[in-house]
């Protein structure tokens, strides 16, 4: 399900596998629609539920706070909104999540620095850079 919002924003909600467990949440936040299918793609073959996508920072926000994701994917190219801020305020919003900046280079602008939570995936990626990424195992060769 596709629906608009302010400024021609588009926000995906996605149904989950039925294999997917629940605690397994994943928000996606990327410019580009290409790029929001491919992480899907992968995300989805490593068993998280998505729970919601968006093109900008301001929808993502709104994800964020209603969904409370255990992963969120954010890609450097954002449609509106910086991918540095938005770091930062999903950072201190989900103190337990995992988050994923993907990216040809790390975000500036005081974004926190990487860590146990934060991992900056540089294109290209290989899947196994993916899987240990967002903290699974890569998938059998």
């Amino acid at each position: 399900m596709c629906s608009s919002v302010t400024e021609g924003e588009q926000v995906s909600v996605i149904s989950a596998s039925p294999e997917a467990p629940a605690a397994a949440t994943a928000v996606i936040v990327a410019g580009n629609e290409e790029t929001r299918v491919l992480l899907r793609g992968l995300v989805r073959l490593q068993h998280f539920h998505v729970v919601g996508e968006s093109e900008g920072s301001t929808e993502a926000l709104h994800l964020l706070r209603e969904h409370r994701p255990s992963l969120v994917l954010i890609e450097t190219g954002l449609a509106e909104g910086s991918a540095a801020a938005l770091l930062q305020a999903a950072h201190a919003l989900l103190p337990a999540s995992r988050l994923v900046v993907v990216g040809p280079l790390d975000p500036q602008g005081g974004a926190p620095t990487r860590g146990e939570r934060i991992t900056y995936l540089r294109k290209p990626f290989r899947i196994a850079e993916f899987a240990q990424a967002i903290g699974r195992e890569p998938p059998p060769a």
